[in-house]
């Protein structure tokens, strides 16, 4: 995948930025590009975070209230939104439904209300993998397999009806299986799997045999930041995906090949999820609108990834235990 090329990746150093969900994975990475390109960055987390870039303007803001995304909007009159503030949990369990739809699709509609009453040029949101492809079972008949799959999937159905009724400015990111360094929920996988490896402990999971479209995110931001300039993306939606998968097992296993490790892991220790399905992007129609596909093979992004928590544990950032 190396010897592929993507768009030049414009630096946004002349916009005013707002990022939701800037202490989160994807924003902290979007964050730290955007400051160290020169961009004038606004970080929107509903705490205070040292992981932000200190050159990154913090708010602490709950984005679920209106008058309170309004005020926000108001002060910083930003002229480019990426929101990735979310609920990112993929438990099927009925609790979920209430923090699912507040985190994912009250807070998506009140900052499309926000950003096209203030005039915004352009208003970038996220979606999940689990929509439905195009061809696929309409929306009416589609069924999410989770509440925060729900969720999306409405938030998604605002965007497009924003742009249609109020010509909101507003592009789709169907982000895919991203994973790399400063990933802080050490409970998705691939954490997981790696830190428990650096303890000397064989990893506990399910059967493995979910395939998945895996996006490092460097390859995520150049994506993103692309679509926040390109002209002809605005009302679709735009996959930033591989179009290749590798099993949840194949994953783990070069892990475990790659740091050496002697531990055989554990498949089928845990239940599987109800209602997985297999996604993967559809790199050439993102190529096509937007001049953007992946660089970053799997095997080489396991290693930067293995190498940040390696060194994140060396310094005790995190802890080994």
């Amino acid at each position: 995948m190396q010897s592929k090329q993507t768009a030049a990746v414009p630096s946004l150093s002349d916009k005013r930025v707002l990022v939701t969900g800037a202490s989160g994975f994807i924003g902290g990475n979007l964050c730290n590009r955007l400051a160290a390109n020169g961009a004038e960055v606004h970080a929107v987390s509903r705490t205070t975070s040292r992981d932000l870039p200190a050159a990154a303007r913090p708010w602490n803001t709950d984005l679920s209230r209106y008058d309170d995304v309004k005020r926000l909007f108001n002060e910083i009159k930003p002229s480019i939104v990426f929101h990735l503030a979310g609920y990112v949990q993929g438990s099927r369990n009925l609790d979920q439904i209430g923090p699912a739809m507040t985190g994912n699709l009250t807070t998506a509609v009140n900052i499309l209300t926000a950003a096209t009453e203030a005039g915004c040029e352009r208003i970038l949101l996220t979606g999940s993998q689990d929509e439905p492809d195009p061809g696929e079972a309409c929306a009416t008949e589609f069924v999410p397999p989770s509440p925060y799959a729900a969720a999306k999937l409405a938030g998604s159905a605002y965007a497009r009806m924003f742009h249609a009724l109020y010509q909101c400015p507003v592009t789709i990111g169907r982000i895919f299986m991203g994973y790399g360094p400063a990933q802080r929920d050490l409970k998705k996988l691939l954490p997981y799997a790696i830190l428990s490896i650096l303890r000397g402990e064989a990893p506990k999971m399910g059967s493995g045999a979910r395939p998945m479209d895996w996006v490092y995110v460097e390859d995520i931001i150049d994506g993103m930041l692309l679509m926040a300039k390109a002209p002809n993306v605005v009302g679709h939606t735009v996959h930033l995906g591989t179009g290749n998968v590798h099993t949840a097992r194949q994953a783990v296993e070069m892990i475990v090949r790659l740091m050496e490790s002697p531990l055989t892991p554990s498949f089928g220790a845990v239940a599987d999820r109800q209602m997985e399905k297999v996604r993967f992007a559809n790199v050439k129609a993102t190529q096509e609108r937007l001049g953007w596909q992946p660089v970053v093979a799997f095997e080489d992004g396991l290693r930067k990834t293995i190498a940040w928590y390696k060194a994140q544990v060396a310094s005790g950032a995190i802890s080994r235990a």
